[in-house]
């Protein structure tokens, strides 16, 4: 009898169980996103709008481009702090050009990078090596001593790695050092927004003194504090 009374509850559990997972699969899509862009934002140099603006322009520069070639090309926009990096193959030098000047007409775009080349679209096996390759680096700068991988953004052309971020002359020193010395890498490229060390120093936040003192404080402040007992 005891166990024909406790089955409606498992059952009932179970249900609630799966409601709660159901949910919670569709909250992750909010609360997966928010976490993530806080740790963006923990993580990296740039202020959250700089962030915000840079998603932004990434996605402005390959409408563009889409609109401009087509499937006749293919063009790569990466941004970090309104510097555009375009990577990619387009058909002539006339594109390249045309590709380069539509970018720098994007809001909020400081200067482009233009480093396409001209020639047929890369074969995708290039493109998947390209891929691992961008992942070791990524490895190799996590794995070095004193340089901030999470501000550093990378994407790798034909064995031709580039780097872009906010990091001091040291930093980005290392960083190319530790991106060069991964097998099958061609090329280091920096195009690193140097910044002074000093910048990065931590500066404590002001402490400020509340007087305490009963005596001190005024009846409005008091009135409404209420003990509560504890059992």
């Amino acid at each position: 009898m005891l166990a024909k009374s406790r089955a409606p509850r498992y059952v009932f559990a179970s249900l609630a169980l799966a409601s709660i997972t159901l949910l919670s699969g569709c909250g992750a899509l909010v609360v997966g996103g928010a976490a993530a862009t806080t740790a963006v934002v923990a993580t990296d140099r740039r202020t959250t709008g700089e962030q915000v603006e840079d998603r932004a322009i990434d996605m402005k520069v390959a409408a563009q481009m889409r609109t401009l070639f087509g499937d006749n090309a293919r063009v790569n926009a990466m941004s970090y702090a309104g510097l555009v990096l375009l990577t990619g193959d387009v058909p002539t030098a006339a594109d390249k050009q045309r590709a380069g000047d539509a970018a720098a007409t994007v809001e909020k775009v400081v200067k482009v990078v233009n480093e396409l080349r001209v020639g047929e679209i890369t074969p995708l096996t290039v493109r998947t090596n390209d891929t691992w390759l961008t992942s070791k680096v990524k490895t190799a700068l996590i794995n070095t001593k004193d340089v901030p991988s999470r501000t550093i953004a990378i994407t790798t052309e034909r064995g031709v790695v580039y780097m872009l971020g906010r990091v001091t002359q040291e930093e980005g020193q290392r960083a190319g050092i530790a991106a060069s010395s991964v097998a099958g890498i061609n090329r280091v490229v920096k195009a690193f927004d140097i910044i002074p060390a000093g910048s990065l120093e931590e500066k404590p936040a002001p402490i400020q003194e509340v007087n305490t003192s009963s005596a001190s404080m005024p009846q409005s402040e008091t009135a409404d504090i209420q003990a509560m007992p504890v059992n």
